[in-house]
């Protein structure tokens, strides 16, 4: 599978999902809760940022910049002692842009229970160039049924993404027209 990158002529091999695919793990302390005592959200959010740059970064072979986080859902309280699994992986890419798919899981460190997913998000990532230009990125290759149906899902948010900025772009041109907003 080839894709097409930067000009016509050119194109970039396919990397399988495997590839990039990379598990960050941190034990939570003290330094990391909020006022309610459990692990504050833009700490697991950091996470999240640095497991996926670092996949986005391994695909693309290169720089690759946070251009978006969607559905940043935490499903469970991450407390001081746990063991936190960030496991991210390419769903799907574009020309030069990557959704990466990212599970938050949790366990005690002291114990030998399984982990528990208390979190997941999706996140657009763009590669960039050394003037912080877009770049082109390969292809990803789903390599399993799970993978394919993550590729099939990040189609669906995509579209979704860019129907709502189109809407939004839509309704505050209307408004300016109208006199409404400036």
């Amino acid at each position: 599978m080839t894709h097409q990158a930067g000009t016509p002529e050119e194109t970039i091999p396919g990397k399988p999902t495997s590839a990039s695919r990379t598990t960050l793990s941190h034990i939570m302390t003290g330094s990391d809760t909020n006022l309610l005592g459990t692990v504050h959200g833009g700490v697991i959010m950091k996470l999240v940022d640095d497991a996926a740059g670092a996949v986005a970064g391994r695909h693309s072979g290169g720089p690759a910049v946070t251009a978006s986080m969607d559905e940043m859902a935490f499903l469970e309280p991450v407390r001081v002692g746990d063991l936190v699994h960030v496991k991210a992986q390419v769903n799907w890419t574009g020309r030069s842009s990557m959704e990466v798919g990212v599970r938050v899981l949790a366990e005690r460190w002291n114990e030998s229970t399984p982990a528990t997913q208390v979190g997941s998000a999706y996140l657009v990532f763009a590669a960039v160039d050394g003037d912080g230009k877009p770049r082109g990125v390969p292809p990803v290759i789903p390599e399993t049924e799970r993978d394919k149906r993550r590729y099939q899902e990040a189609q669906i948010r995509r579209t979704h993404r860019l129907a709502r900025r189109r809407a939004i772009k839509e309704l505050r041109a209307k408004r300016i027209a109208e006199g409404i907003d400036s």
